[in-house]
């Protein structure tokens, strides 16, 4: 049986319209912030030619997620991470 993490992948490939052998990464992170659960997943993948990084913060422990967790395909660029971003809370 996969891992959730390789499950969460697997509907992240599937959602975003990325090819099998993409790369998409799934970790679940803990917090410690007040508001913040105690543990999130958090979802990068790359896009095309630029190597276009996106990523994405599910406020649920990995294996919790399901995949109507996940932003719909047409959100895909807004989930675009700029170069310049410094922000490394999700």
């Amino acid at each position: 049986m996969p891992s959730p993490a390789h499950t969460i992948a697997g509907w992240t490939r599937e959602r975003f319209g990325l090819p099998a052998a993409s790369v998409v990464l799934v970790d679940e992170v803990a917090s410690s912030l007040p508001g913040f659960p105690p543990r999130s997943t958090v979802i990068v993948f790359w896009t095309g030619e630029l190597a276009q990084r996106h990523r994405l913060k599910v406020f649920k422990p990995v294996d919790r997620v399901t995949p109507d967790d996940l932003p719909p395909y047409w959100m895909r660029d807004a989930l675009a991470v700029s170069t310049t971003d410094a922000c490394d809370c999700c």
